[in-house]
């Protein structure tokens, strides 16, 4: 397995339904998971699921997506080909204009390479704390760690990851 540096101008787009199926994938998308649309379309999205990511990363997601907010995050994804790239996402509910929710929009940018080692650490820690406590309370556990490392400095999740990502002080 060898890694994949997401570009700086890179533009990893995605659009899924409800539940989580692909609807859409951009190009830079195709390119990075190494694969072709027919891959990816009306699969569902955790097919680039990296084993490393913990899960309670994306309870926390599906948690913050259902109650209509946006969810910023570090994600390994997995390619076709058992590679992997890093990268910073933003997913955010798509709405009708009567407000209800149709699906959801993802978009990757290129991760803050300096703070990945960190991310990594952290990642670790929290599948420790998946792996003790076990099935739903283990991710219930690893959120609880999470939003515990926001709270230590008054802000949100989203702007801790967001200080991560643009180089403020977050420990």
């Amino acid at each position: 397995m060898s890694e994949i540096i997401v570009k700086e101008d890179a533009l990893i787009a995605t659009k899924t339904d409800l539940e989580g199926l692909v609807t859409y994938a951009s190009e830079d998308f195709l390119t990075y998971s190494e694969m072709q649309m027919g891959d990816v379309l009306f699969k569902p999205h955790n097919i680039v699921r990296h084993p490393d990511m913990p899960h309670s990363t994306f309870k926390m997601m599906w948690d913050y997506l259902k109650q209509g907010r946006e969810y910023f995050a570090f994600v390994k994804n997995r390619t076709k080909n058992d590679n992997f790239y890093w990268c910073f996402v933003n997913v955010t509910p798509s709405f009708s204009a009567d407000g209800e929710t149709l699906g959801y929009y993802a978009v990757r940018r290129a991760p803050n390479r300096e703070i990945l080692p960190r991310v990594e650490e952290l990642y670790k820690k929290i599948r420790t704390i998946e792996e003790k406590t076990g099935g739903n309370k283990g991710m219930e556990a690893g959120v609880h760690f999470l939003e515990g490392l926001a709270k230590e400095q008054n802000i949100s999740f989203n702007n801790y990851i967001f200080n991560l990502q643009f180089g403020k002080d977050a420990k």
